[in-house]
């Protein structure tokens, strides 16, 4: 029996390894789902900088792609990212900080200068460049998008996204004070809360 266990723990071990991240199933995130957090994505035609703004239909495939990429598979944890870079981005409007303007600041989690310096040396597109040559290194889609889910997965600790496992609104919140390093508003609970709902997570009190 225990040798049978053995073989079987083996082969399901042999099978991850060698079944490719990205062919795996990792969000149940569908575009419904995504007009559900950003109700406001299903256009840019009133966008004030056409070329950085997305619709949640051009949005999603990155999205998704980007948590097969950097393995975050647990709904909670993609809930937290969508609903940041929702709320950061203004919808997926913009892609660049413009309010008060910080050069080098953007992505769709608006991540600072100094984390796009670092996201852009982890993608081999140089850690040299600065303020609007850095913007273009990781501004496009493929790149923007998938910033909130590298950041988690390296500069938060891996207990950070253990707890956000849980559904609780401190977990989440801890994550956004202590890692992301911002405030909780009104605004942030109202994504997260629909991001929540459009992830099938019931929220722990």
């Amino acid at each position: 029996m225990l040798q049978s266990l053995f073989i079987s723990l083996t082969t399901l071990a042999v099978f991850t390894a060698s079944t490719p991240l990205a062919s795996r199933q990792t969000t149940s995130l569908t575009l419904d789902g995504l007009l559900t957090i950003a109700p406001n994505s299903q256009t840019c035609a009133s966008a004030p900088y056409p070329s950085e703004c997305r619709t949640a239909s051009q949005a999603l495939p990155y999205i998704t792609t980007s948590f097969s990429t950097y393995g975050i598979t647990h709904p909670a944890v993609q809930a937290a990212l969508v609903s940041l870079m929702a709320y950061e981005s203004g919808e997926f409007v913009y892609n660049q900080n413009y309010f008060p303007g910080v050069p080098g600041q953007g992505t769709r989690n608006m991540q600072s200068p100094t984390y796009n310096a670092l996201y852009a040396a982890s993608l081999g597109l140089g850690q040299s460049a600065a303020g609007a040559e850095l913007m273009q290194a990781v501004g496009a889609d493929v790149y923007s998008f998938a910033s909130a889910a590298w950041f988690v997965t390296s500069q938060c600790a891996f207990a950070v996204r253990e707890e956000m496992w849980s559904g609780s609104r401190a977990a989440w919140e801890a994550y956004l004070t202590g890692c992301v390093g911002t405030a909780v508003d009104a605004g942030r609970v109202a994504y997260w809360e629909r991001a929540m709902g459009a992830f099938g997570v019931a929220i722990v009190a």
